[in-house]
């Protein structure tokens, strides 16, 4: 099966690692995000300027793999657009903020509900989103539980 990340934009070397959540070098999938050079706060997605000093120039800034939610939700009806449903219809998911230390990241869960909570560690990974006309599987990245983390 062919697949693709969602927005290439979103991950270090994205177009390199859109099967899975390990590199060929079995380096882990990363998110980048973007730095400002004046008071060094860390957003994500990228964007073009800084929401708090709006003086620096933002620099990508490759973020954690692990992190721990800080908090969660069930997705029970369809997000709007551009939110494509998967084959069957929208199906309920967990989505919350994955806290990576520098910053919060919102995004999807992919833990079973007897085992989410606040705090939980968990790492990054990539799950499926929808299939393009064509049948591609397009990825978007989500946070899975880390059993490493709780050591």
């Amino acid at each position: 099966m062919t697949t693709r990340l969602i927005d290439d934009s979103l991950f270090e070397d994205g177009a390199d690692r859109a099967d899975g959540a390990e590199a060929a070098e079995g380096a882990p999938l990363r998110l980048v995000g973007a730095r400002c050079s004046a008071c060094g706060t860390v957003v994500f997605p990228r964007q073009n300027s800084c929401p708090r000093c709006s003086d620096g120039h933002m620099a990508g800034h490759v973020l954690p793999a692990n992190g721990r939610v800080w908090s969660w939700t069930l997705q029970a009806f369809p997000p709007k657009p551009p939110y494509r449903p998967p084959a069957g219809g929208h199906r309920p998911y967990h989505v919350g903020y994955v806290d990576l230390g520098e910053v919060l990241v919102e995004a999807r869960l992919a833990v079973p509900r007897a085992e989410i909570r606040i705090g939980l560690p968990v790492r990054l990974t990539t799950v499926p989103a929808y299939h393009d006309e064509d049948g591609t599987e397009v990825l978007t990245f989500a946070f899975r539980p880390d059993p490493e983390g709780e050591r």
